[in-house]
């Protein structure tokens, strides 16, 4: 398995290496998000961080999402992607994805879209496919609306869809599930913002008979205590 993870990121390495050379006009930059570091009222905390090192047209990028329940890690993944700008709005990203949780791990090729869709909402699509021979798609959307210079508004939704049932780790096909949330954060400083807020999880389809056959709740929303930071 580590073998075919290094496998499918060495060309992006390469990749990337020979489009910095050859734009040195260009400074190399680099940017960490940490989106959501939180909590839960139900016991629960969750991760989501993602990092960037590159030029304009040529980037890294490191994406990371955990969920951690009852003390126990529940879902876990990182992307390696190398990411090309079409235009200022858009990249196109592409690279591997491996899953860590649940169990057994999986490790998936990534083609996906990244951007800033009309009237401002932050897009991130993505296909996959696994090493083993499924697929699956993501997409997720967020918006930010300013209240106050310093009060922002953050509603997000993220749809995941599976092509085939994998009970070994209990993900059916078709729509999976869907997460939306509303938080809101205050930003003592630009990069430094701690937020409140409520979010809602939903299961469908044979995931979620998946999750009544184990006693697994289908369905919850909770309030939720975080930080929201960049560097």
């Amino acid at each position: 398995m580590k073998i075919q993870l290094k496998m499918l990121l060495l060309p992006i390495a390469l990749l990337s290496a020979n489009c910095f050379s050859h734009e040195n006009s260009d400074p190399l930059l680099t940017h960490l998000m940490l989106n959501q570091l939180e909590v839960s009222e139900h016991n629960g905390s969750a991760l989501e961080a993602q990092a960037w090192v590159g030029k304009d047209f040529h980037k890294l990028w490191l994406k990371t999402d955990v969920e951690r329940r009852d003390s126990n890690t529940e879902d876990a993944e990182i992307q390696v992607l190398y990411s090309r700008a079409l235009n200022p709005f858009w990249d196109l990203q592409m690279g591997a994805r491996h899953d860590l949780k649940p169990t057994p791990d999986r490790t998936w090729g990534v083609l996906g879209v990244r951007g800033l869709a009309p009237y401002f909402f932050d897009l991130d699509a993505a296909l996959f496919v696994s090493d083993s021979g499924h697929t699956a798609a993501r997409f997720s959307v967020d918006y930010e609306l300013l209240l106050t210079q310093r009060l922002i508004l953050t509603p997000t939704i993220e749809i995941n869809f599976y092509g085939q049932n994998d009970t070994e780790t209990a993900t059916g096909s078709g729509l999976s599930d869907a997460k939306t949330g509303l938080r809101l954060r205050y930003e003592i400083q630009r990069e430094f913002a701690p937020y409140v807020g409520i979010q809602w999880q939903k299961k469908f389809g044979n995931t979620a008979d998946f999750d009544k056959g184990t006693g697994d709740v289908v369905s919850d929303m909770e309030l939720v205590v975080g930080l929201h930071a960049w560097f």
